[in-house]
């Protein structure tokens, strides 16, 4: 018997179809790994950003040496002054730069925001990681007993790991400025070059995207904003993003530099995972790459280490438990910030840091391999 359905009811098959098709069960990635990246300050020298030409505009940064334990020297460079000579605070502003990761249908048909999408807490993603410890300077930080100053998160790392000239210069800091916010940006991603996945180290989904395509994005849309110039960080961040490299994945962030120092224009990218308990979750990610560039901007600091060949503080810490991640609750929300490893690691002076620890956490214990 063929009866004609009611026109109502042929809207709700037509809508239940719908859902139906677009409830899809995304596809896994097989040997994924969690890894951060660096990229050479060489492959973009000119220009720099829309504002690079601004007088006066020019990181603030100072050079250091020591000799390792292999007796060879280094020299390297760091955002601030120096902590042994100097005793005043430093402010890098920091410009937020959102970015919007649309899939169309033929890869996901799916769109990430940090400036839609909310944190636990009702904030967005984006007014999160404003209100985290990486920006906000109420949380104190004791570290083993010893007070290392109520501030921010990157400057209590950096304080502690300069303790030996700090603890008497207590004027010394290197902040982050109150983070303006420009305005979100969109990369539309072509299936060759990524696509919606479930999430390998938790649940939920992310995107995927090529990192030398979605670094290429980057200088177009730095060339956008004429606020940009050497002398501040441009922090660019998305959500529930990996970065590809060579069909692997998945890379939470990394940072370079558009020429070299002193004058090249830095900046840093990272993802915001908001599934806990995951690589990259809340801001890990991104107190890794500020870490990272605070303690080597230019991406240059050679050191003789055979797990990494620059002066990189988060690497060594990543691969432990809870990804290196250490639980901060402020503002009603846990935080998960990453512990960086201090100037010990790679052969300079114990001394020099907190209680000649060799991280901030005290979470590493031996040298770098080759030292």
């Amino acid at each position: 018997m063929n009866r004609r359905l009611p026109a109502a009811a042929l809207v709700v098959l037509t809508l239940a179809t719908l859902t139906f098709a677009q409830d899809v069960k995304r596809p896994d990635i097989l040997g994924a790994k969690r890894l951060y990246k660096t990229l050479p300050n060489d492959r973009h020298v000119a220009p720099q950003s829309a504002g690079a030409g601004l007088a006066g505009s020019t990181l603030t940064q100072w050079n250091g040496t020591f000799s390792d334990l292999t007796k060879k020297k280094v020299t390297y460079t760091m955002v601030g002054t120096n902590p042994a000579t100097s005793n005043v605070s430093t402010t890098v502003p920091v410009y937020i730069i959102p970015i919007k990761m649309v899939y169309p249908v033929t890869n996901g048909n799916h769109t990430f925001s940090a400036v839609t999408s909310k944190a636990t807490n009702g904030k967005t993603i984006v007014n999160n990681i404003i209100a985290s410890p990486l920006f906000d300077k109420s949380l104190n930080f004791t570290q083993g007993g010893t007070n290392l100053g109520t501030t921010q998160y990157i400057d209590a790392f950096q304080r502690g790991n300069f303790w030996q000239y700090v603890h008497t210069h207590t004027g010394y800091h290197v902040l982050l400025g109150t983070p303006v916010v420009l305005p979100e940006q969109t990369i539309t991603v072509p299936a060759a070059l990524g696509g919606v996945f479930n999430n390998p180290f938790g649940s939920g989904i992310i995107g995927t995207y090529d990192i030398n395509a979605f670094d290429a994005k980057l200088q177009t849309i730095m060339l956008r904003f004429s606020q940009l110039n050497p002398g501040v960080l441009p922090l660019f961040v998305s959500y529930d993003i990996y970065l590809t490299q060579g069909g692997g994945c998945c890379i939470g962030g990394y940072h370079s530099a558009n020429g070299a120092q002193p004058g090249g224009q830095t900046y840093s990218y990272s993802t915001y995972d908001g599934d806990s308990g995951t690589f990259s979750q809340d801001v890990s990610a991104i107190s890794h790459e500020i870490g990272e560039w605070m303690d080597d901007p230019f991406v240059d600091n050679n050191v003789n280490c055979t797990d990494n060949s620059v002066l990189e503080v988060g690497d060594p810490i990543e691969g432990n438990a809870n990804y290196g991640d250490f639980a901060y609750t402020h503002n009603g929300f846990t935080y998960n910030l990453q512990s960086l490893v201090f100037l010990g690691y790679f052969g300079a002076p114990k001394s020099t840091s907190v209680h000649s620890w060799l991280s901030f956490q005290h979470d590493q214990t031996t040298v770098c391999p080759g030292q």
